[in-house]
């Protein structure tokens, strides 16, 4: 069975990335597995992410990547708050991640993910009591 797992951008985004296809299908797997169990999270600022990303780099129409957003946010969404920024910005001085990548570590740990699946940030490594995962290798 999944546990409860937040999405960083880069998975969704090679999920329609016909240029990478070993990646693509895990990634195609890895949300179709997470929606099943319903361990799937995501916040908002990896929705507009991924938005911008597939439209701009993988010239997804603008249509079908509003529709696939819609998709995605049935997963929990995480909506960040202020003091979300704040903890994401002593991640950031603490550990030396990015500040997106410490707002998407916050996001994670508040909605009580026990992994976080990403290619970009740092893994493996376990930060906050939540494992960082790089699903593709």
């Amino acid at each position: 069975m999944s546990v409860r797992s937040f999405f960083d951008t880069n998975v969704l985004i090679y999920a329609d990335d016909r240029s990478a296809p070993a990646k693509q299908k895990r990634a195609v797997n890895l949300v179709a597995e997470h929606r099943r169990a319903v361990t799937g999270v995501l916040s908002l600022q990896v929705l507009q992410e991924y938005f911008v990303t597939v439209t701009r780099k993988l010239s997804v129409d603008a249509a079908i990547a509003r529709r696939k957003v819609e998709l995605l946010a049935e997963f929990d969404v995480a909506t960040p708050e202020v003091g979300d920024v704040l903890a994401a910005i002593d991640l950031h001085r603490l550990h030396g991640f990015s500040f997106w990548d410490a707002l998407i570590l916050r996001a994670a740990k508040q909605a009580g993910c026990r992994v976080l699946l990403s290619e970009d940030i740092q893994s493996p490594r376990e930060i906050d009591g939540i494992a960082i995962v790089n699903p593709f290798s």
